[in-house]
């Protein structure tokens, strides 16, 4: 049974015009009593959000205060009871524990307060959009406002008595209507996302409104595509094509992109297009190069679902936060406390190439950062591997430049390994090759027993390379039946220059990569039995042909973030 089956994390940001939050919604009233425990404290993280029991789902930022409001079920450890819980921060690492924002009180909402998404009023005024649950599994949208906006924690919500606003009309599924987006405003009228399935095709319905109350559905749907199933998650932003700076979602101006995000029901992973939204047709059409679906581009490779995107006009960036999701989660996983993680925030910009996004964890993770140790110009010949001493290895931001000498030794291509997961399943650390595979082995015991390799591996075309990026867990722990998979994406560089860069966080049993500046991440969650706290060791190394160099390394050992 899969953990997302289960329980979702997400994120509900809420800067000035933004945030939301995400849900996967399966119930499971066999389990929905089930004692939490607290978090096996071998594999707590110590600077990812995570909760002491349960789990997790979103921020937002208001008046100078993030706000992070997570689906949580006080009652028991799996999806259920869901209430929003509430925690506030100042810098989006280190939070406080609030009392829950909204509980099911009503009969829209008696069976779950489930997704939804805050916008900030031109009055300053923040109100949050809303996924509500009937006694008969019927999905509407409906909205709460903050009791006192005078309180800066904006700690207790109430629910006017006009709800819902939106209700599942003739011809839409009303079990699968959820997730109402970030609204943005035009010509007159405020928008609004509402994701939904019909006959394996998902859906991305499109409402208007003149003032946040009176909702009428668009004659067609924002955007569609077949066979891709239930679109959780809907999220829709603007992005520049000529700087890192984020957008406001209501930016209409000429330089822009838009992205279209969706979590897909079906696959547990999140995937985005790039395209143009034509305003006078309320219509998003994607690039040609931009798929829809399972073929598409993922924001991350890994183990990460239901994300969300926020606009931070403080910074002048849009920041992204998705649920390190996992699979194969069992009733034993909940009594060990294997509960949920926010993946590190992330800003997220268009790529120079305009084909793809880069991200990058947010700037306030460096304040964490304690002692660093240095390496450069450090060979790693072939079946070598080298230990990075002096930090906490089993706490830790690594950051790391490859150089490749010469590229003659590369691999031929095969043209049918369009899966890059499968092909770093059949092409893993242990497999030689010509240039690669080298990179780092994290969260690795002393005699490599276990140890979750991170590293590129460089094959060849008749008109370019081809980079691999692969997090491969299927060693992480000696446990056995547990989820271990081997991740991978492919990395769309240039390798004019010979290098290849690579900064990964390790956090006990998170590993965050970011390969090429943050063209290609994968987070991978990790239960390693040997390698934890002290006896925890990090490796530099190569298994191909090719030496390659260690240019320039800096690893630091992380400090522990408040949390509650």
């Amino acid at each position: 049974m899969a953990i997302w089956n289960l329980l979702w994390l997400y994120i509900l940001i809420l800067y000035v015009n933004n945030g939301r939050m995400e849900a996967s919604h399966k119930v499971y009233p066999q389990f929905q009593s089930l004692s939490a425990v607290n978090i096996r404290q071998l594999h707590h993280t110590a600077f990812h959000f995570q909760p002491p029991k349960n789990w997790i789902n979103g921020p937002m930022y208001y008046n100078g205060i993030y706000h992070i409001f997570y689906q949580y079920n006080p009652k028991g450890a799996v999806w259920g009871n869901i209430v929003w819980g509430h925690s506030i921060s100042k810098d989006l690492i280190n939070w406080k524990e609030l009392e829950p924002a909204i509980c099911p009180s009503k009969h829209f909402d008696i069976d779950g307060a489930w997704s939804g998404s805050t916008t900030i009023l031109p009055s300053n005024k923040p109100i949050i959009l809303y996924t509500g649950v009937d006694s008969n599994g019927i999905q509407t949208q409906n909205y709460a406002v903050p009791e006192n906006l005078s309180d800066p924690y904006l700690r207790k919500w109430i629910k006017p008595g006009n709800n819902p606003l939106i209700d599942p009309e003739n011809g839409v599924n009303a079990t699968a209507f959820r997730d109402p987006s970030t609204a943005w405003w035009l010509n007159g009228r405020w928008r609004v996302l509402v994701g939904s399935e019909r006959n394996s095709r998902g859906i991305a319905y499109l409402y208007r409104s003149r003032d946040f109350i009176h909702w009428t559905k668009a004659k067609h749907p924002f955007h569609s595509a077949p066979n891709t199933g239930m679109w959780e998650c809907p999220d829709f932003y603007p992005v520049s094509l000529s700087s890192k700076e984020g957008l406001d979602p209501s930016y209409m101006g000429k330089h822009v992109k838009h992205v279209l995000k969706v979590s897909l029901d079906d696959a547990r992973y999140d995937y985005y297009t790039l395209g143009t939204y034509l305003t006078n047709d309320d219509k998003y059409v994607p690039d040609n190069a931009s798929v829809d679906g399972w073929a598409g581009l993922r924001y991350d490779y890994g183990n990460f679902y239901a994300s969300k995107t926020f606009f931070d006009p403080a910074k002048r960036r849009r920041i992204l936060w998705g649920w390190v999701n996992e699979s194969d989660f069992t009733q034993d996983d909940v009594k060990k406390g294997w509960a949920g993680i926010q993946a590190i925030p992330r800003i997220v910009w268009l790529d120079t190439n305009q084909r793809q996004l880069k991200q990058w964890p947010v700037e306030e993770l460096n304040t964490l950062r304690g002692e660093i140790v240095k390496m450069s110009h450090q060979k790693l010949k072939k079946g070598h591997h080298i230990e990075i001493q002096g930090i906490t290895a089993a706490q830790a931001d690594i950051d790391v430049t490859f150089y490749i000498p010469s590229l003659d030794k590369t691999e031929e291509f095969n043209p049918s390994w369009e899966d890059a997961q499968r092909l770093c399943a059949n092409k893993g650390s242990k497999v030689e090759g010509g240039v690669g595979p080298f990179g780092l082995l994290t969260l690795a015991s002393k005699n490599l027993e276990e140890y979750t390799a991170v590293f590129f591996r460089v094959f060849k075309t008749s008109k370019k390379h081809v980079v691999l990026l692969c997090s491969d867990a299927r060693s992480s722990s000696l446990e056995d039946g547990i989820y271990k998979p081997s991740f991978a994406g492919f990395v769309d560089v240039d390798l004019a220059d010979k290098k290849l860069s690579l900064r990964s966080l390790i956090d006990h049993s998170v590993v965050e990569s970011f390969g090429a500046g943050g063209k290609t991440c994968i987070t991978s969650r990790v239960y390693p039995t040997l390698a934890v706290l002290d006896n925890a060791h990090l490796y530099a190394f190569n298994n191909g042909d090719e030496t390659i160099i260690v240019k320039n390394l800096n690893a630091w050992s992380m400090n522990k973030a408040k949390m509650n």
